[in-house]
């Protein structure tokens, strides 16, 4: 049950928030997901998956590509855990890249608190 005290003033009256409805607000807290680099996939492969699975952009997938390959990881997209869960299980089922004979399987995802 939210209560809304309103006092009254000369200016006009402006609802306050009690105690009892500050509390009862839950924020969800959010993840990222992290991609991790390898040597085995190409970035051809980077940028399809981050456009498949996430909806990016082939110009921010090539971006993340490169912070990837260069810094060892990249936040490549961020919600709440049972998603994040979800898109980071997606990148694990992607599959291994076909342009790479060696590579055996998909890239690396790890979740972790977001800020």
């Amino acid at each position: 049950m939210v209560k809304q005290i309103t006092l009254q003033t000369k200016n006009a009256p402006e609802p306050i928030e009690t105690t009892e409805e500050r509390e009862s607000t839950l924020l969800i807290p959010p993840y990222n997901v992290v991609l991790l680099d390898d040597n085995d996939h190409s970035y051809e492969y980077v940028i399809t998956m981050l456009g498949d699975l996430f909806g990016h952009s082939q110009e921010v997938a090539y971006q993340m590509a490169l912070e990837v390959d260069s810094a060892g990881c990249v936040i490549v997209f961020t919600s709440h855990q049972e998603q994040a869960e979800f898109k980071r299980d997606q990148i694990h089922a992607y599959g291994a890249d076909p342009i790479i004979p060696k590579c055996q399987g998909s890239m690396s995802a790890v979740i972790e608190p977001g800020t």
